[in-house]
């Protein structure tokens, strides 16, 4: 009868992480938090969310839809991510994408890894859930090395992710842009890019393709390297160690290109990059370690993560919110005092309202957060009653 109990708790335990494992996916490619910001000069019949952005786990999105009214013609929607950081750049804010740098750049791997630790999880015998978890753990470590430091790393990146990239690269503050909007501003200087180089730029259905968006990556790295003294000057590798460090030191320059204090921290960032890659491998390790044994800090330490996912994505948000308003450049054209700008909710930023409220993706993340939290405590008691029966 006892055995029967177990075992009906095992599958209802089990159910629950694959349901889990499932909302971490979904999670990842949903939306997790949108912030707008509204201003009597952005109409609501012009602009009805204002301007708005969404924050995925793999970068920062446009939030504005097309208007379709007889007295607005769009013929696609304005770029929100590059309005907000048009808006921003006048107090000294730096743009939206130098945030989250390492977090985008390593969550498909964060994510894929909470999975396999998942499924360890599932696992009674400490023999096949250390064979599952060195699998799975072996795996997403060459999938992170060739990505990160792998020549032509990129290609091993999500779409979005690279999507990203190419938005925030693209959006220059040059007069090319003043007669058209931000997105057909990006097509054109993709196509006017790739033709240069003699590569056929086939009409898109939709978005650009990844490939495209590597080859348009790789185009402005080299153009970029060829207004640097030869000394400097470096090969295209197409790895993503490369890519962080290069783009996150244009995104950084885009508005308050000061080398002298840009340099310091796109070194600090790089460096930052290389203790999470190599942080996540001791992790594996030391997981692998401790699925030797059922029960126990390590044996936990599988499924604590994704209990606290939530948490820890809000102190990592409000971390980087609190980052942008505390390191503001001085080449502002407006002067204003370090601020918190609002975690949650709205507040008064100058004439703009903010608003700043959690998305479908977080409402997933609670939901696999307290899945989570129900499995744990099924096995907490199945051990318990083991360790009962046995005294």
């Amino acid at each position: 009868m006892v055995s029967s109990m177990d075992s009906k708790r095992s599958v209802i335990a089990n159910l629950l992480l694959l349901a889990t494992i499932c909302l971490l996916v979904a999670t990842y490619y949903a939306p997790l938090w949108w912030v707008s910001l509204t201003a009597p000069n952005y109409p609501e019949e012009a602009f009805p969310d204002g301007v708005r952005i969404h924050f995925h786990m793999n970068g920062v999105f446009n939030g504005c839809k097309k208007i379709e009214k007889d007295e607005i013609l769009e013929e696609e929607a304005l770029d929100c991510v590059h309005e907000m950081d048009t808006i921003n750049h006048y107090v000294g804010m730096y743009p939206i994408a130098a945030g989250g740098v390492i977090e985008r750049a390593f969550s498909p791997f964060l994510i894929s890894m909470l999975g396999v630790m998942l499924l360890g999880f599932m696992l009674n015998r400490p023999a096949v859930r250390m064979g599952v978890l060195g699998a799975g753990f072996a795996v997403i470590a060459v999938w992170m090395y060739l990505t990160y430091y792998g020549a032509d790393g990129l290609h091993y990146q999500n779409k979005g992710f690279i999507s990203a990239l190419v938005t925030a690269i693209d959006q220059d503050t040059s007069k090319e842009t003043e007669t058209l909007s931000p997105g057909a501003a990006l097509i054109a200087r993709l196509k006017a890019s790739l033709e240069e180089t003699g590569t056929a730029v086939p009409e898109p259905a939709g978005a650009a393709d990844k490939a495209v968006n590597i080859e348009h990556l790789r185009i402005s790295f080299e153009k970029d390297q060829q207004r640097k003294p030869q000394q400097q000057q470096s090969d295209w590798d197409g790895s993503g160690a490369q890519m962080l460090a290069w783009h996150y030191e244009k995104t950084l320059g885009r508005y308050f290109n000061v080398p002298e204090e840009i340099k310091p921290m796109v070194a600090k960032m790089t460096l930052a990059a290389d203790v999470m890659f190599w942080g996540i491998i001791a992790a594996m390790v030391l997981l692998l370690f401790g699925a030797r044994k059922t029960g126990g800090l390590l044996y936990w330490m599988l499924v604590l993560p994704v209990l606290f996912l939530p948490l820890l994505f809000l102190i990592d948000y409000s971390g980087w919110l609190w980052w942008y308003g505390h390191r503001l450049n001085a080449m502002g054209a407006f002067t204003v005092k370090p601020f918190m700008p609002t975690v949650f909710g709205d507040g008064k930023v100058a004439q703009f309202t903010t608003h700043s409220y959690p998305s479908i993706g977080f409402g997933l993340m609670l939901l696999a957060s307290l899945l989570t939290g129900l499995a744990a405590l099924i096995r907490r008691r199945q051990l318990s009653g083991k360790h009962e029966r046995v005294a």
